[in-house]
């Protein structure tokens, strides 16, 4: 029975089994520190919310200028006159 228990290099079963255990959970301490590196890896995301800001400041400036046109103009015509006069 006790040859069962033994490997071929004379180790038991149950330093091997926590052997493995150990360099198991060595390893997944590691990837889990890769993954954490990984995440936080947020170079694009900074682009992409400035892209959707400006995207929505241009909406915005459009509907103001479609929505206050005659307002527009008339400061436009006005100031046009003004420097005319000069």
């Amino acid at each position: 029975m006790e040859d069962i228990a033994r490997g071929s290099t004379g180790e038991s079963v149950a330093l091997r089994v926590r052997h493995a255990a150990r360099s198991l959970r060595e390893e997944l301490v590691r990837l889990h520190a890769r993954m954490t590196l990984i995440g936080r890896n947020d170079a694009g995301q900074g682009t992409t919310e400035y892209a959707i800001l400006v995207g929505v400041l241009v909406v915005i400036a459009i509907v103001a200028i479609v929505a206050f046109r005659p307002k527009l103009q008339e400061l436009w015509n006005a100031i046009a006159d003004g420097m005319g006069q000069l």
